[in-house]
C-alpha cells in the first residue's frame, strides 16, 4: 500500500493473476457483529445491539484487517460485511477503507438506518464497487415496526435511503415474505422499480430459517410458525416471470445425483467469518466440528487443509441415508449439512419443511405425482430427463 492512496503492492510470493494461477480464495463473507440494532421477529442470527458480552468478543480492527489482508494476498477480490447490522461497528469506515485500499470490491448488507451524511459521503468518495443491500421489512411505519419490534424503526430507514439516493449511491433491495408484508408486496415492487440500481425483481425470501446458533427455543418456535406452508412457498415461486425457464436450466445443470455424500452444495468454497474470528464453510453452518478458529489456522490452511477434508462428510443418520441420499431430485428441496444443524443440532437430520418444499416444487413441474415420494422412485433418471426435453415454449413465459 503506498501513502494514502488505493494501490496495493504484493510480494512474488503472493497470488499472481498474470502468472495463470488460480486464487486460493475469490470471495470473502465478514460478519462484523451479530449485534442488531433491529429486533426482527424471523431473524436467525440477531442479538441486541446493546449487548455487552458480544461486543466484548467481537473480533478487533486490527485483527479483520489482517484477515483483509491474508484474503487479498490469496486472490480476492470481494468481501461481504455482513451482520447483524454492521454499520453498528464504530470502526466500519476504518475496516471498509482497508478493504478498498486492499483492491476488494465491497458488499455490504444493511438495514439503512445507521446510514448517515457522514457514511454517506465515505460511500460517495469511495465507492463500495458493488451495490448496496437493503434489507426491507414493510412499506408503511406500523408494519415495519411490528417487524422490527423497534418503533421508529421506519423512518430511520427511510432517511438511510433517502442518503442513498442523495449521494448517488447505487443499491438494491430485498425483502422477506412475512404474513404482516403480504398486503404491501404490490405496493413494495411497484416502488422497487424507481430505484435505478434494480435490475428486474427485488429478491424475497420465502423460507425462514432458524437460529444458526441454536441459542433460543421460543425465538425457533416464533420463526417456525411464521413460515408459508409449503405450497404458498412454491406457488409464489412460480409467479416469478421465467421461473420454469430457470427450473429447467437448474435441473440440467445442478441437481445433485442420489449419494450419501453431505456437501454437494458449494459450502467450503468460499470462507465465511463470524463476529469472532472463526471460519465458517457458510454462515449458517456453525456446528463445531466445521469451524476453525482464525486465531490458529491461517486463512490459507483453512482453504487448503481444513474445509476440503470437511467436504468429505459422509451421511450416518439412517432416516438421511433412506430418504436424502436416495433423493433424485436433492437440490430442490434446499436440504444441506446448514439446514440440518439450524433445525436439528446434527448435520445429517432431514429437514421436514424442507422436504414438503422440495415435493411440491417436483409436483408443480410434473416430475413426480400427488402421492410419491421421491425416495421410492426407481426411474428418477428418466423423469429428469422427458422434464428437460419437454417443449421449450412451456418455459418461455
Amino acid at each position: 500500500m503506498t501513502g494514502n492512496g488505493f494501490v496495493r503492492k504484493v510480494s512474488d510470493a503472493t497470488f499472481d493473476p498474470l502468472r495463470g494461477k488460480s486464487p486460493i480464495l475469490r470471495e470473502l463473507d465478514i460478519e462484523l457483529t451479530e449485534r442488531c440494532n433491529n429486533r426482527c421477529i424471523h431473524c436467525y442470527i440477531n442479538l441486541p445491539e446493546d449487548d455487552p458480552e458480544a461486543a466484548a468478543r467481537e473480533m478487533d480492527t486490527e485483527f479483520v484487517i489482517d484477515l483483509l489482508t491474508q484474503a487479498a494476498n490469496l486472490g480476492c477480490l470481494s468481501v461481504r460485511f455482513t451482520g447483524g447490522e454492521p454499520l453498528l461497528r464504530d470502526d466500519f469506515v476504518e475496516i471498509y477503507l482497508a478493504a478498498r485500499r486492499l483492491g476488494m470490491r465491497v458488499l455490504i448488507f444493511t438495514n439503512a438506518r445507521r446510514i448517515t451524511p457522514e457514511i454517506a459521503d465515505h460511500f460517495s468518495r469511495v465507492p463500495p464497487g458493488l451495490p448496496i443491500e437493503v434489507s426491507v421489512y414493510g412499506m408503511r411505519p406500523n408494519s415495519y415496526d411490528s417487524v422490527t419490534g423497534v418503533r421508529g424503526a421506519y423512518e430511520e430507514f427511510r432517511r438511510g435511503i433517502e442518503l442513498l439516493f442523495e449521494y448517488r449511491i447505487p443499491f438494491i433491495v430485498k425483502s422477506v415474505l412475512l404474513p404482516i408484508f403480504r398486503e404491501e408486496l404490490a405496493e413494495f415492487m411497484v416502488w422497487t422499480s424507481d430505484i435505478p440500481g434494480m435490475d428486474g425483481q427485488p429478491s424475497i425470501t420465502t423460507q425462514l430459517d432458524c437460529r444458526a446458533r441454536r441459542d433460543d427455543a421460543e425465538k425457533n418456535r416464533r420463526i417456525c410458525e411464521l413460515r408459508l406452508d409449503p405450497e404458498e412457498v412454491v406457488a409464489h415461486d412460480f409467479q416469478h416471470p421465467g421461473y420454469l425457464k430457470e427450473m429447467r436450466q437448474f435441473c440440467g445443470s445442478f441437481l445433485c445425483p442420489a449419494t450419501d455424500q453431505l456437501f454437494t452444495c458449494g459450502a467450503g468454497r468460499e470462507l465465511c467469518i463470524d463476529s469472532y474470528g472463526f471460519a465458517q464453510m457458510c454462515f449458517l453452518l456453525r456446528h463445531p466440528d466445521t469451524v476453525v478458529n482464525l486465531r490458529d489456522a491461517s486463512i490459507k490452511q483453512v482453504m487448503t487443509e481444513y474445509f476440503p477434508k470437511f467436504r468429505e462428510a459422509r451421511g450416518e443418520n439412517q432416516e438421511y441415508l433412506r430418504q436424502c441420499a436416495s433423493c433424485f431430485i436433492k437440490g430442490l428441496c434446499d436440504q444441506c449439512p446448514a439446514k440440518s444443524w439450524m433445525e436439528h443440532g446434527t448435520l445429517d437430520t432431514p429437514v421436514e419443511y424442507l422436504c414438503k418444499i422440495g415435493h411440491a416444487r417436483a409436483r408443480h413441474l410434473g416430475i413426480i405425482g400427488e402421492h410419491e415420494r421421491t425416495w421410492e422412485i426407481t426411474d428418477g433418471k428418466e423423469r429428469i430427463a422427458k422434464f428437460l426435453s419437454a417443449d421449450p415454449s412451456l418455459f418461455e413465459a
